[in-house]
């Protein structure tokens, strides 16, 4: 019992100095800061080509390293945090569709776009977390930052194939809704006689061929989309190369000393955008304040669960462990948005990318990253 209370306290101590170093770091620093200076009306603004360069240079460096870490690497210890990081992306959507989608106020649609949303993955809250493993000192596997394709395409693609049968379900309906309305109308007029008309004899007849087939959804296009998304393409772009040619060189010499620089950078960008998002934020229902807030360290906690796991059965490290939570607790913020606004234009992006931005990539990375991590050393530490 003793033992127990040292552990937790110790838990305690570590997550309480993260979470001030996490306040101190140039990482959320930046992410505040951009956040404060837009409240209070400020005219900076960053041009959106070098934004855009900005999250390419990011992503490539990390596609990059974990490239170079694949190819060093034993495959059968990327297959299961991989096939892990693949059931979370799906897992994230459905506890979306049946928690989020069941609260007052809350369309359907809307709660998918923002489950997909979340179940994808954001390069920014990634690097965030990569930089404070090293900066305490917590090995992690490098391959472990490719892990994140394989949760952020499955939870787009459940997302919108979940709302395309959700949308063609709700149209059957309205459709059968109908043909009982011109039924009856029907059948009045007809005054109950069918052997004369050009009408089924039957109700069930006349409703089956007025409700039609629904469409089919294909998925196919949608993995497309996602894999030709700026932000994924230049993630897969650095992992092809980092695999198939020898980039250590131009790694070590141009890509890792700009990383925490251009982060930075970043963070400022998504404060601004942040602020801007939060008062979109406030047109929705105010659950998804409360959904932001929880469910970001609900599905990091369900990943380190699962990364605990991996770590018993093949060794994955702590450090890979909270890479894995802290992309689970990420919410998409670069390929997210513009795949659900065409995979879903029905949803309202006020909802899911205000939620995402003003709310749940602050949590993730002032709450979730220290948290984990103080996990992890208390474990280590046990």
């Amino acid at each position: 019992m003793r033992r127990q209370k040292e552990v937790f306290v110790d838990f305690l101590s570590n997550f309480v100095s993260d979470f001030i170093g996490q306040l101190q770091s140039p990482t959320l620093g930046f992410l505040i800061g951009g956040m404060i200076i837009a409240a209070l009306g400020s005219q900076l603004q960053i041009p959106d080509s070098i934004y855009k360069f900005i999250v390419f240079m990011l992503l490539i460096k990390v596609g990059l390293s974990g490239g170079i870490a694949i190819r060093k690497a034993n495959l059968g210890e990327i297959f299961l945090p991989a096939l892990f990081a693949v059931l979370l992306g799906i897992l994230i959507v459905f506890i979306a569709r049946y928690t989020l989608a069941q609260l007052p106020n809350i369309k359907t649609v809307d709660a998918l776009a923002t489950g997909g949303l979340f179940g994808a993955v954001s390069g920014s809250t990634l690097a965030a977390g990569l930089t404070a493993l090293e900066a305490q000192g917590i090995e992690y596997e490098a391959w472990a930052a490719a892990l994140y394709p394989f949760m952020d395409i499955p939870a787009l693609v459940t997302a919108i194939v979940m709302a395309s049968v959700y949308l063609s379900k709700r149209r059957n309906d309205k459709e059968e809704e109908f043909s009982k309305v011109e039924y009856v109308s029907k059948q009045a007029v007809a005054a109950g006689d069918y052997s004369s008309m050009e009408y089924p004899t039957t109700r069930q007849e006349y409703l089956s061929q007025q409700r039609g087939t629904p469409k089919r959804v294909e998925i196919w296009p949608i993995v497309k989309e996602s894999l030709q998304g700026s932000a994924l393409s230049a993630l897969l772009l650095g992992l092809a190369l980092g695999l198939f040619t020898q980039p250590e060189s131009v790694y070590e010499s141009f890509f890792n000393p700009l990383f925490r620089g251009l982060l930075s950078i970043l963070m400022l960008i998504m404060g601004m955008e942040a602020t801007a998002r939060l008062s979109e934020l406030r047109k929705v229902a105010q659950w998804y304040a409360v959904y932001a807030f929880i469910a970001p360290l609900v599905h990091g906690f369900i990943a380190f669960g699962f990364g605990m796991i991996a770590h018993a059965l093949t060794g994955f490290s702590l450090g890979g462990v909270v890479i894995l939570a802290v992309i689970a607790c990420s919410s998409s913020d670069i390929s997210g948005p513009p795949t659900l606004r065409a995979g879903i234009p029905s949803a309202n992006p006020s909802a899911y990318v205000g939620s995402s931005t003003a709310i749940g990539t602050p949590v993730a990375i002032g709450i979730g990253i220290p948290l984990y991590i103080g996990l992890a050393q208390a474990i280590m530490g046990g």
